[in-house]
């Protein structure tokens, strides 16, 4: 039975719906896990809690994600403290506070204090969206939420115990070639090909992930294919990433879209999951 996956922050294309459908496509034994996109996690908490392997690394290219990991491993029962002052205040004074801390640029702050405040910022913005304008600030409004999880205070404790032994980098998906070694796994998740006359929400940085970057990913995917690695890549069912990946096995899921400002545009979506291997069912 799969284990609790205890992801701390919201994300847009979060894997936590899709495990199960998932579970068939992993390889069965593989050396290390690598995830380039680690975004919330979620395939991540279900690999090293299900498979066990004996090193991981984990890596976005998200500054604030990756240090709000590297506080929660390192440094958990201060960042709760610094989470509860924020949900004190956010209480008392609600979108005014909201406002002032999203105006606060984190790289002012010390890696405990922009930690918490990213964590603040998710469980409050709307829908837990991470989108950032042309000059890298957080520009989301506030969600309207009666009593956001702000502090989650043994969610938090489980994720530290779990980072105790993971490598956590700031570091751009293509530099995973420099990593890999044979029969290691490597799992992708990149800001999906937007869907034909459907607006992205991919923009987790002010670099914006074009045709030119998909196309670059499936070279690294590629060329992870000819280390002997297993690679396993998640996007959008679009003929521009099936035809990207046409020589490879490719796969189909149902997933819910979560984030549209008009709630009867949600709904269940095709996705396409990309693998190196063969699956067996």
């Amino acid at each position: 039975m799969c284990k609790q996956i205890p992801k701390f922050v919201k994300w847009a294309g979060g894997k936590g719906q899709l495990i199960e459908q998932f579970e068939s496509l992993f390889p069965k034994k593989f050396k290390r896990y690598i995830e380039p996109f680690v975004g919330s996690g979620a395939v991540f908490f279900h690999i090293i809690q299900n498979f066990k392997p004996k090193e991981i690394i984990i890596s976005d290219i998200n500054e604030e994600l990756i240090n709000a990991y590297q506080i929660i491993k390192t440094d958990v029962e201060r960042l709760i403290v610094e989470l509860k002052q924020h949900k004190e205040y956010h209480t008392a004074e609600g979108k005014k506070y909201y406002l002032t801390i999203r105006a606060t640029n984190p790289k002012d702050l010390p890696p405990l204090e922009m930690a918490a405040r990213f964590i603040y910022l998710n469980k409050t913005c709307f829908n837990g969206l991470y989108r950032v304008n042309s000059k890298g600030g957080f520009n989301v409004p506030m969600g309207s939420y009666k009593n956001p999880d702000i502090v989650q205070e043994e969610k938090l404790r489980i994720v530290s115990k779990l980072l105790k032994n993971v490598t956590i980098k700031v570091m751009s998906f293509e530099k995973v070639l420099n990593l890999a070694e044979k029969d290691d796994f490597i799992y992708f998740d990149p800001p999906y090909q937007p869907l034909k006359n459907k607006k992205s929400f991919t923009t987790y940085t002010k670099g914006a992930f074009l045709e030119e970057q998909q196309k670059l990913l499936k070279n690294i995917f590629g060329e992870l294919d000819k280390k002997g690695c297993f690679v396993m890549l998640s996007n959008s069912d679009t003929k521009f990433i099936k035809d990207l990946y046409a020589k490879y096995n490719m796969h189909f899921v149902k997933a819910t879209r979560m984030i549209n400002c008009n709630g009867d545009k949600r709904g269940k979506i095709n996705e396409v999951v990309v693998t190196n291997y063969k699956v067996s069912k």
